[in-house]
This record gives C-alpha cells, sequence and structure tokens, in this order.
C-alpha cells in the first residue's frame, strides 16, 4: 500500500498558495504556512486567499496555519515559496524543524542576497542528506491554480526524487518534465525577471514589439552565456525553464516584474514602482545578484547591468535603455 503524502508548502503568497490548490486537487494532504498569522486565520474560515487568490477556493484536504511546527508535522515534500530576499534566513532559524526524510522543493525564482548563492546551494549547506528539487517554468499563479494548460520543468541530481516531484504535481492540465540541470534552471529561473523589468521598461518607453523581441532574443544570449560559465546545459534555456519563462514574464502584464518595469518607465522611483505592485518583486535582488555573476564569471551581460545601473546606480532608466541601444555589436555574441 503507498504511504500518504503530506507536503507542507511554505509560503502563502499567489503561488505558494496556487501550488498548494494544485497538490490538494491532486489527492495529497496539504499544509499551507503564512507567516502572518492573521491572513492564515482568515484564509482558513473563509477557505479562500483573498489577498492573493481571492477566487480561488481550498479543497477540502489543504489547510493553512501560522504555526510552523504544525505546518511540518509528517511531511515527505517541504515546498519553499518564500521570498529568496527571507529565505536563507528563515532556513538558518528553522533548518532544525524540517523532518529528514522529507524531498525538499524550491518554488521560488532568484538568488541569496549578497553572495549570489543559488538557492540549491544555500539548501545544500543546510541539509546534505536530503534530496533537493527545483521547479521552475512559465507558470502564472493563478492559470495554474484555475487549471488552465500549463507545463513546468522539474530540476534535480536525484532522479527518483524528481520523478517523484513530477508525479506530484502532475494533473490532466499541468504537464511535468524533469531534468537533471539544476544550475540551469536556477540561472533561468533567478534572472528572466531581471529581463522582464528590461521589457516593462522598454514597453513603457513605447518603444514597440521589435526593441521587446530583440530585447528577449539578446536577455536569452545572455543567460545562456553565463549559464555556460557557470556549467549549465545550453539546451535547458532553449526549453520551459529558459526561453519559455522568458517570454512569458517579458509579455504579459501578470508578470509583477514587468509591471514593475512599466512603472519606471512612468517616472515612479524604485520603491515607489514596488509599493505600486503591492508584492514582492523579485527581479530587483536578482539584478544585484546577476551582476555580481556577471562580474564574478567575466560575462558580458549589457542588459543584466543596465537593469542595475537603474536600480542600485541611479542611472535614468531612459538613459540605461539610450546606452543599451548605443552599444557596438560584438561578432562573438550569440
Amino acid at each position: 500500500m503507498t504511504s500518504p503524502t503530506f507536503i507542507t508548502v511554505l509560503g502563502a503568497g499567489s503561488w505558494g498558495t496556487a501550488l498548494a490548490i494544485v497538490l490538494a486537487q491532486n489527492g495529497h494532504t496539504v499544509r499551507l504556512w503564512a507567516r502572518d498569522a492573521g491572513l492564515a486565520a482568515r484564509s482558513e474560515q473563509d477557505r479562500i486567499n483573498a489577498r492573493y487568490l481571492p477566487d480561488c477556493t481550498f479543497p477540502p484536504n489543504l489547510t493553512i496555519t501560522s504555526d510552523l511546527d504544525t505546518a511540518l508535522q509528517r511531511a515527505n515534500q517541504i515546498w519553499l515559496v518564500l521570498p529568496t530576499k527571507a529565505l536563507a534566513e528563515f532556513l538558518s532559524a528553522h533548518a532544525a524543524k524540517f523532518p529528514p526524510q522529507a524531498i525538499i522543493v524550491n518554488a521560488s525564482k532568484g538568488f541569496e542576497q549578497g553572495t549570489g548563492r543559488q538557492i540549491s546551494q544555500m539548501v545544500s549547506a543546510l541539509f546534505s542528506s536530503q534530496a533537493f528539487v527545483a521547479v521552475s517554468g512559465p507558470t502564472f499563479a493563478h492559470e495554474v491554480a484555475t487549471g488552465k494548460p500549463s507545463a513546468i520543468t522539474v530540476a534535480s541530481q536525484d532522479t527518483g526524487a524528481a520523478e517523484v516531484i513530477a508525479a506530484t504535481l502532475r494533473n490532466a492540465t499541468l504537464r511535468t518534465y524533469p531534468t537533471h540541470d539544476v544550475i540551469g534552471v536556477e540561472i533561468a529561473g533567478g534572472l528572466k525577471n531581471v529581463l522582464a523589468i528590461a521589457a516593462g521598461v522598454a514597453d513603457g518607453f513605447g518603444f514597440g514589439a521589435n526593441a521587446r523581441a530583440a530585447l528577449i532574443t539578446r536577455g536569452l544570449a545572455e543567460l545562456m552565456r553565463l549559464g555556460a560559465a557557470v556549467g549549465a546545459k545550453p539546451e535547458t534555456f532553449m526549453g520551459l525553464a529558459g526561453v519559455g519563462d522568458l517570454v512569458l514574464t517579458c509579455t504579459d502584464d501578470q508578470s509583477r516584474n514587468r509591471r514593475f518595469g512599466l512603472k519606471l518607465a512612468q517616472g515612479y522611483s524604485r520603491d515607489e514602482a514596488v509599493a505600486a505592485i503591492g508584492q514582492a518583486v523579485e527581479g530587483i535582488g536578482a539584478a544585484a545578484e546577476g551582476q555580481r555573476l556577471a562580474t564574478r564569471f567575466s560575462v558580458d551581460m549589457p542588459i543584466v547591468h543596465a537593469v542595475h545601473q537603474v536600480l542600485y546606480e541611479g542611472v535614468l532608466a531612459r538613459e540605461a535603455v539610450s546606452q543599451l541601444l548605443a552599444r557596438e555589436p560584438r561578432h562573438h555574441e550569440i
């Protein structure tokens, strides 16, 4: 007889809530953990997360709590869906509470602030004996939660763990594709948000579809150059976790990072734009870490550099775009 699957989802934002709903719809017992006790209590009572996914009802086998010990009890899988800027501190404080048999699944996108470490590196430093899986791809939370057709990449060095998580998440409308390239999936997922900010800025200035297509294509080239430098597989960047997620995030206004870029083009400051979005904008921190990685590995990433200049160096968005457009092409570039 198959053992029951108890799944803990840490993070009750839109993506964490969407994943918890899907996993529960797939027949698993799911506990969704929210840092905000008031949000957890209201959501459990009303059976919806009114703040982030107000029209998506919780299945009966999904509970939400702000008690971490309760959320982690008997967990076979622990899904990390927390803002990356808070993840390292959270893991360091609570690693001892994680059941040793649980597969750790990361569904956040970004890097450790100040170091550029990938989330897999953060996790392996604390959980050396537990399987790690990264989940990433072109998926907006609301569309996944409401059963619109979607596809996602499931990456792990542990083939068995990848297959378990792929099977756990897969259903009639959500396809899952396992891979071993954790590095490539994390690089692509983390930095596509930076490129989405750039796309939002370009569209906000009315530069048109041609400029957007060029930016996406050149942005993909930057991701592939960095991927080659850190040992990722090039085919990863041509798949769901790479070009798929990049195109989605750069072209649709469901993307917080794209909307943030639009706000910058409208003259909002960084903080004003974040306040207007009302949720975490992961591309802000990723721009700093992308710049750090580009410097560390001596990789030319002009779009990432331009976004970094706007967010951290006081360069006006229009000036940064003008500098990009005036840049001389290089024959060695992809």
